[in-house]
């Protein structure tokens, strides 16, 4: 039997406990379940007043189970990744993703925001996806395809930018994404722009 190419599945794990977490909260009492989502939430609120813990626990809860489809989605870029660069780098990269965005889109919400926004729930695995999904397109065949894949997921992000009922969420989409495909120039360069080898 041929062993797996990493130790444990991270991403399948970390996938599933965020879906586990979700039906859980799901069972709590409402005010219960509204309590432990602010408190876990990267909002301006929230990092105003020192709750910088928030920064690592957003990224293990939502506010409602994903989709199947979305699950799925995450789950298969993050085992890719994985595979590809390995367990480390993927939850780096996750992490750092999550984070940077995160404090980016504090950064201009801190001083304009209204209350509403100041206090609204921001959780969830989107930007850490985003970050790995822009990093993994140094796997991609040199050349066209590669700068394409860039550009046409940047132009995908972009595009709720432009609606009128956009979100700061939206914003963050596409700086995690921006992030991501920073670090995967950085990759083509350090490696001489050779994708990692996949069999």
């Amino acid at each position: 039997m041929n062993p797996l190419p990493w130790p444990l599945p991270v991403g399948a794990v970390y996938a599933g406990g965020v879906q586990l977490g979700a039906h859980a909260l799901g069972r709590l009492d409402p005010a219960e379940r509204e309590r432990v989502l602010r408190r876990c939430s990267t909002n301006v609120d929230n990092l105003d007043s020192g709750r910088w813990d928030t920064l690592l626990t957003s990224a293990f809860v939502v506010e409602e189970p994903m989709p199947l489809p979305y699950a799925l989605l995450l789950v298969a870029v993050l085992g890719y990744a994985e595979y590809a660069y390995g367990a480390w780098w993927t939850a780096g990269v996750f992490l750092l993703g999550h984070t940077a965005a995160t404090l980016l889109v504090y950064g201009v919400l801190r001083g304009a925001a209204d209350r509403r926004t100041r206090r609204a729930l921001d959780v969830g695995t989107s930007y850490g996806f985003n970050a790995v999904l822009g990093a993994l397109t140094s796997t991609l065949p040199r050349g066209a395809a590669r700068t394409t894949a860039r550009l046409g997921l940047l132009a995908i992000a972009a595009r709720p930018l432009l609606k009128r009922e956009r979100t700061f969420t939206d914003a963050g989409h596409l700086v995690a994404l921006g992030l991501g495909v920073g670090l995967s120039l950085a990759v083509d360069y350090l490696s001489g722009t050779k994708s990692p080898k996949i069999i």
